[in-house]
C-alpha cells in the first residue's frame, strides 16, 4: 500500500469499470514534466513506502531541474519483466539455484518466486541452417528442438514451478514484436489499480515497446531477476533529450532510413544514460510501426529509452492488434486524465533538444561494423571501396593486392580484387570476390514488425521476378519474420510465391542472422572465402552489425531496409552502385535498375490496407502460450526445486552461492592483480560475452568434446547459456577481439604471467592458472566499454574468470551496472587520461586501495591505483547509486536479494 503522502489516490471510471489511480496533478510541477518522467512520477506515488521511496523522492522528481546533472537517486518498480531465451534461461537457472540456496540457509524456497509478471519468448534459438527451399522452416524447427531439448524441458519446468512466469514457445515470433503486438498492456490493471505499463527486459531492444508509449529498457539478466523478485531498479533521475519531428517522409524513403539517420544524430550528440523523447507535429504523422522501429534502435544511439507519448495512433494500433475495447478505452481515458496524451504543439521542458525534418531523410545503409555509421545509399559503393582496404591484409598503395612475384595481381578500378572461381553443387560456376554479398537477411524485430517495409520488400521481389531476376547464386537469402502475422499478410496478398522465387523462403520466426544465428554459408562459398581470405559482406535488416557477430566467414556487415536487402541479393555485391548500376537483365537482355522494381508508396499502402486485419492478430495470439505438438510433448520435471542432471551440457547449477553466509564478508582492497586483457575503444558486450558458433579448437569446444558431444551438436554459445562451464570458456573469446597484451592475435588470447616470459595462452586457461595461485585480475579498456546488448554473461563470465576490477575510459550503462551486480568493481581513468597516456602496457601488477571505505557505508569518489612500475592515479569509482553500493558490498545483486528475502 502506498503511503499516499500527496493524497493522490483517486478513482477513474471507464464504462462500467472503476479503477484506483494515483493522480499526477497532486504533485507540484508535474504538468511541465516530459512524458517519460510523468510515468516515473506515477510509479513513485503508487509505491511510496516511506523508506526506499519517500515523499522527498516524489518532490525531487516533481521539481526536476532539466538542466542539472543527474544526482537524485530514485527506486523504479517496473510493472513486469520480459525475457528472451538466451538471457532468460540463465535467469531461470539462477532462480532455481536460489531456491536451493534458501533451503540451505534455512529459509522457505517458495519465497523465490516472481513477484511481478514475467514472460519469456523463445526466439533466439532457431538457426538458419536451411534456406532457399519450401521446407526450410520445418527443417530448422526440427533442428532447433533437437539441439535444445534440455533447455526447453527446463523452461517448461519453470513455467509450472514458478507463479507469474509464462513462456511463449519456439516458432511464434521475436520477443519485441510479440511484446508490442500482444503482451504490452500500455495501461496495467492489477488488484483493482490502473497504472502505466512499464517493464525491464533482458534484451537491450526492449525499448521497441517505447513506440507504444510503454516506458521500459534493457537490463542484464541479473537485474531482471531482482526485478522479478520485487527489487526496484535503482537509478538516477535522468536528463531527457527532446527530439522534435517535423514534416513527413518523402516517397522512396523508409522507416529504416529514418532510424539510421536518427541513430547517427543521437550517437553524435551523446545520449548515453539519458532518456530520449519524441515530440512535435511530426510525431502525429509517424505511424506506430515507424515509432516502434525508432524505439527499437535506442541501444544503438546509446539512450536508456526512446519514447513516444500516447495518442490516437496508439489506440488504432491496439485495435488492429486485437486488444479489447475496454482496454483501448482505458488507455485513452487514463492517458488524458493523467496528462500523458500527446499534444503535437506542446514544447515540454527538456534537458536538451534536437530537431529533424522528416522530409530531409534519404535512403541509407549503415556499416561495415557499427549501426551509427550511416552511409547515404548513393555513396555506398564508393564508401565500400574505401572501407574494404581495412579488411584486406595485403593491399598496396594503388589498391592492388600483393601477390607472389609469379602471380599477376588482379586490378579492378583501383579496388582490391581477388576473383576466385567457384563451382556450385549443381555444376554451375561463378566468381567470388571481395565485396560479394554472401548473406542477405530479412531479420530482426527492428524491421519485421513494420508492415510497410516488409510489404515493400515483397513487392520488390514480385517486380524482380516479373522482370526475370533472382538472387545471385552465392547469396544466402533468409526471411525470419517477427511474428506469424507477417506470413499471414504475405499469404493473403499473394506475395509469398515471389519471395520464395527470389530465395527469401521462410526460415523461422526468430532473431536468426541479427544475433549470429545466420547458419553456415554453403560449403563452396565458405571454402573460397577462407582459403582466399575474401572480405565478403552481409546485408541484413537488423539492428546490430558488430564485428564477428553475423557470421564467422563474413568480415563486413551492413544494415539496410528489407526492400534494400532484396535489392542487394539481386545485385550480389557491395561494389554495385544500386542507385545507378543495373541489378541484372530481364528476359530480353535489357538492364533492370532499382527504380524499375521499387514500389510506389501507394502500392505499399494498398497492400497494407487490404491484407492486414485484426483477425490475423487475434488468431495468431489466441493461445500463444500453448505451443505446438513438439512443445507439448516435452516431458516436464516436477517439484519446487529442479533435479539437476550432472551429465547435462546445457543446464548446470552455477557456483554463485557456494559458501555464502547470511552476513556478507567485508569488502577488501585489491592487491597484486595482473591484467587479463588490455582493450581499445568500443569493445562491445559481443566482444566480451560468448555468442555465435562454438569452434572445436577453443576451450569451450574442447570441453564439449571431452563430454562426448559431437562437433555437429555443439550448437551456439547462446543456446548453452544455462551451462556456466561453457560460458566461462567463451568469455572474451570473440574472433574479432584484439587483446593488446597479446599483439598479433585475434580472439580469446592473452599472456599468462604465471609462467616465465608470459607466453600467449587462451584467456580461460590463463585465468585458471591465476585463480589457482590466488592472483586477482583486472581488465583495462578504452571508451564505451560494454556497449551493445544487455548480455549478463559479459559480467558473469568476467567475474567467474577471476576479474575483480575493470578500469575503462567510459562505460555503457547496462554493462557497468551488470559488473557491479556480479561483484566486479567498475573504475574509470581520470578525465583525459588513458592506459596509453599513463604508459601502461598491461604487463604490470596493479593494486587498488581505498575500496574498503565501502565497509563504512559510504562510497569513495575515487580510489588509488598503483603499479609495480611506479605508475599511480586516482581512478573514479563508478558505483553510481547507494543501491549499487549495497549490491557490491554483498558480493552481487543476487546475494543481496537472497539475504533480503530470507530476513523477511
Amino acid at each position: 500500500m502506498s503511503a499516499n503522502s500527496f493524497d493522490a489516490r483517486s478513482t477513474l471510471q471507464v464504462g462500467d469499470e472503476s479503477y484506483e489511480i494515483f493522480r499526477l496533478d497532486k504533485v507540484e510541477g508535474s504538468a511541465r514534466l516530459p512524458y517519460s518522467l510523468k510515468v516515473l512520477l506515477e510509479n513513485l506515488l503508487r509505491t511510496e513506502d516511506g523508506a526506499n521511496i519517500t515523499a522527498d523522492h516524489i518532490r525531487a522528481l516533481g521539481g526536476w531541474d532539466s538542466q542539472a546533472q543527474p544526482s537524485q537517486e530514485i527506486q523504479f518498480t517496473p510493472a513486469r519483466v520480459i525475457m528472451q531465451d538466451f538471457t532468460g534461461v540463465p535467469c531461470v537457472v539462477d532462480l532455481a539455484t536460489m531456491r536451493e540456496a534458501v533451503k540451505e540457509l534455512g529459509g522457505d524456497a517458495a519465497k523465490i518466486n516472481p513477484l511481478a509478471p514475467a514472460e519469456l519468448v523463445i526466439d533466439h534459438s532457431v538457426i538458419a541452417d536451411k534456406f532457399g527451399t519450401n521446407d526450410a522452416f520445418k527443417q530448422n524447427v526440427d533442428l532447433e528442438y533437437g539441439r535444445n531439448k534440455e533447455r526447453y524441458q527446463f523452461l517448461r519446468w519453470g513455467q509450472t514451478a514458478f507463479d507469474e512466469f509464462k513462456v511463449v514457445p519456439p516458432g511464434t515470433g521475436i520477443v519485441h514484436q510479440v511484446n508490442i503486438e500482444h503482451l504490452a498492456r500500455v495501461v496495467m490493471i492489477r488488484e483493482g489499480k490502473a497504472y502505466p505499463d512499464t517493464l525491464v527486459g533482458t534484451d537491450s531492444h526492449t525499448t521497441m515497446v517505447n513506440g507504444l508509449g510503454v516506458l521500459g529498457w534493457g537490463v542484464g539478466g541479473i537485474e531482471a531477476e531482482a526485478a522479478m523478485l520485487g527489487q526496484p531498479v535503482s537509478m538516477l533521475i535522468p536528463r531527457v533529450v527532446g527530439f522534435k519531428l517535423t514534416g513527413e517522409l518523402q516517397p522512396g524513403t523508409t522507416a529504416t532510413d529514418l532510424v539510421l539517420t536518427i541513430t547517427e544524430m543521437l550517437r553524435k550528440h551523446g545520449v548515453v544514460g539519458k532518456f530520449v523523447e519524441f515530440y512535435g507535429e511530426g510525431v502525429a504523422a509517424t505511424s506506430l510501426a515507424n515509432r516502434a522501429t525508432i524505439g527499437n534502435m535506442s541501444p544503438e544511439f546509446g539512450s536508456t529509452a526512446a519514447i513516444f507519448p500516447i495518442d490516437d495512433e496508439t489506440l488504432n494500433y491496439m485495435r488492429l492488434t486485437g486488444r479489447s475495447d475496454q482496454q483501448v478505452a482505458l488507455v485513452e481515458a487514463y492517458a488524458k486524465e493523467q496528462g500523458l496524451w500527446l499534444d503535437p504543439k506542446a514544447e515540454p521542458d527538456f534537458s536538451e533538444k534536437l530537431e529533424l525534418d522528416l522530409a530531409t531523410v534519404v535512403p541509407s545503409i549503415a556499416g561495415p561494423k557499427r549501426p551509427q555509421d550511416r552511409i547515404v545509399l548513393a555513396n555506398a559503393a564508393e564508401q565500400f571501396k574505401q572501407d574494404v582496404r581495412n579488411y584486406v591484409d595485403s593491399v598496396d598503395e594503388a589498391g592492388q593486392e600483393s601477390f607472389p612475384a609469379s602471380d599477376a595481381p588482379a586490378v579492378a578500378n583501383g579496388v582490391p580484387s581477388n576473383p576466385v572461381p567457384v563451382t556450385a553443387p549443381d555444376g554451375t560456376t561463378y566468381e567470388l570476390d571481395h565485396g560479394a554479398v554472401t548473406v542477405a537477411a530479412i531479420t530482426s524485430c527492428t524491421n519485421t514488425s513494420n508492415p510497410y517495409v516488409m510489404v515493400a520488400a515483397a513487392l520488390v521481389a514480385k517486380k524482380a521476378v516479373e522482370k526475370g531476376l533472382t538472387r545471385k547464386p552465392w547469396v544466402k537469402t533468409t526471411l525470419a519474420p517477427g511474428s506469424k502475422v507477417v506470413t499471414d499478410y504475405f499469404e493473403k496478398s499473394g506475395l509469398t510465391p515471389y519471395l520464395d522465387k527470389v530465395g527469401f523462403n521462410l526460415v523461422g520466426y526468430g532473431c536468426t542472422t541479427c544475433i549470429g544465428n545466420s547458419g553456415p554459408l554453403p560449403d563452396e562459398v565458405s571454402k573460397a572465402v577462407n582459403e582466399h581470405d575474401l572480405a565478403v559482406t552481409s546485408v541484413l535488416s537488423g539492428n546490430r552489425n558488430f564485428e564477428g557477430r553475423i557470421n564467422p566467414d563474413v568480415k563486413m556487415n551492413y544494415l539496410a531496409s528489407p526492400p534494400l536487402v532484396v535489392a542487394y541479393a539481386l545485385a550480389g555485391s557491395m561494389k554495385v552502385d544500386i542507385t545507378k548500376d543495373a541489378l541484372g537483365a530481364d528476359q530480353d537482355g535489357n538492364p533492370v535498375y532499382l527504380k524499375d522494381i521499387w514500389p510506389t508508396e501507394a502500392e505499399v499502402n494498398d497492400v497494407v490496407a487490404n491484407a492486414i486485419g485484426e483477425d490475423m492478430f487475434s488468431k495468431s495470439y489466441s493461445d500463444v502460450f500453448a505451443g505446438d505438438a513438439q512443445w507439448q510433448a516435452l516431458p516436464i520435471p516436477t517439484g519446487d526445486t529442479f533435479e539437476w542432471d550432472t551429465e547435462s551440457t546445457y543446464v548446470r547449477k552455477p557456483p554463485y552461492f557456494e559458501g555464502m553466509g547470511m552476513e556478507p564478508a567485508p569488502v577488501e582492497d585489491i592487491s597484486g592483480a595482473r591484467v587479463l586483457a588490455k582493450l581499445g575503444d568500443s569493445v562491445t558486450t559481443d566482444h566480451i560475452s560468448p555468442a555465435g558458433a562454438i569452434k572445436a579448437d577453443t576451450p569451450a569446444g574442447k570441453y564439449l568434446t571431452e563430454h562426448g558431444v559431437e562437433r555437429r551438436d555443439f550448437n551456439s554459445y547462446g543456446s548453452r547459456r544455462g551451462n556456466h562451464e561453457i560460458m566461462i570458456r567463451g568469455t572474451f573469446a570473440n574472433i574479432r577481439l584484439r587483446n593488446q597484451i597479446a599483439p598479433g592475435t585475434e580472439g580469446g588470447y592473452t599472456r599468462d604471467f604465471t609462467q616465465a616470459d608470459g607466453p600467449v595462452s587462451f584467456i580461460y586457461d590463463a585465468s585458471r592458472n591465476y585463480i589457482e595461485q590466488n592472483i586477482p585480475l583486472v581488465v583495462l579498456a578504452g571508451k564505451e566499454y560494454g556497449s551493445g546488448s544487455s548480455r549478463d554473461w559479459a559480467a558473469k563470465g568476467t567475474a567467474l574468470l577471476g576479474v575483480k576490477a575493470v578500469i575503462a575510459e567510459s562505460y555503457e550503462r547496462i554493462h557497468r551496472s551488470n559488473l557491479i551486480g556480479m561483484g566486479v568493481l567498475p573504475l574509470q581513468f581520470p578525465e583525459g587520461q588513458t592506459a596509453a597516456s599513463l604508459g601502461l602496457t598491461g604487463e604490470e601488477s596493479f593494486s587498488v586501495s581505498g575500496v574498503t571505505e565501502l565497509n563504512d557505508g559510504t562510497t569513495p569518489r575515487t580510489v588509488k591505483v598503483t603499479t609495480d612500475t611506479g605508475v599511480e592515479f586516482d581512478a573514479v569509482v563508478r558505483i553510481d547509486t547507494p543501491g549499487e553500493a549495497d549490491y557490491y558490498r554483498n558480493g552481487g545483486i543476487l546475494q543481496f536479494v537472497l539475504r533480503s528475502l530470507i530476513r523477511k
